[in-house]
């Protein structure tokens, strides 16, 4: 099926990339979508609040690895373009310095991608891929292929709201290492995964009810996981300050930002190779 079936084909479906961004407010969305969402929302109200808790933890965390040097970044799992691209974000700090690959396994998110760079990025210094985490050695051929990576130098590498939709059983903290060992010195990876305190056992119960019906009605199953199984996923790569913490309690831009943070329903954090 070429790329236009598929996308065709996904207009129907309820899509994860989509729901997300309705979640945060935008436009990249369907009928289908919305009605998903609003029920999960009536279930869970604070999955609003993690999608924007997500996403502004994913600026801070680029800001943050340009101001430590880093120059280009992989975003596996980069869903649909929306508020706060990492190109934007980057260019926002360090202008025209910054090279970008994005990539995504839903075709309708690759399409999109696709329009927004072709629109407002610089084709040079960004590109959007159709591929899975999953692909691995072939994933990184692909990005190489691009031109735009250079492995001899540090890599910021993004796993943003993504490792929640990856069952044990396809085992992605192996997945996921041989990810963080294509990462030369000095690079960075960040994570975000959804998470309820275990003691919030009515928050807890509804969260697997929403899980549940990503399961049922989505290209995804989402995974609830405890701290230590998120942990986890960084291997032994060292957490920068202040380590795998609520999303709004990652380097907040304000005093006043990690209030009631633990309503984020999702822990974050960022770890350094060298």
């Amino acid at each position: 099926m070429d790329e236009a079936a598929r996308v065709a084909a996904s207009v129907d479906k309820v899509s994860v990339g989509r729901v997300y961004d309705y979640l945060l407010g935008g436009t990249h969305n369907y009928a289908v979508d919305q009605a998903f969402a609003e029920k999960q929302l009536a279930v869970l109200p604070e999955i609003r609040d993690f999608a924007r808790a997500n996403r502004a933890f994913l600026g801070r965390a680029v800001r943050y690895m340009v101001g430590q040097g880093i120059r280009q970044f992989v975003d596996i799992g980069s869903g649909l373009p929306t508020q706060g691209n990492v190109h934007e974000v980057a260019d926002e700090v360090a202008p025209g310095e910054c090279r970008v690959v994005y990539i995504d396994n839903e075709p309708i998110a690759r399409a999109h991608a696709q329009i927004l760079l072709e629109e407002t990025a610089d084709p040079n210094r960004h590109a959007a891929l159709d591929a899975d985490f999953f692909d691995q050695g072939a994933l990184w051929e692909r990005v190489m292929d691009t031109g735009l990576i250079d492995r001899r130098q540090p890599i910021g590498l993004l796993l943003v709201a993504l490792l929640h939709f990856m069952p044990d059983e396809q085992n992605p903290h192996a997945a996921l290492g041989f990810h963080r060992a294509m990462l030369p010195p000095g690079s960075f990876l960040a994570v975000s995964h959804i998470h309820v305190a275990p003691e919030d056992v009515e928050t807890q119960n509804a969260g697997k009810r929403v899980a549940q019906e990503y399961g049922r009605r989505t290209n995804h199953t989402a995974i609830m996981r405890s701290r230590e199984q998120i942990a986890g996923f960084f291997g032994d790569l060292e957490l920068v300050e202040p380590g795998l913490v609520w999303l709004p309690q990652w380097r907040p831009d304000t005093a006043s930002a990690g209030k009631d943070a633990a309503r984020s329903r999702g822990l974050a954090g960022v770890a350094s190779t060298s």
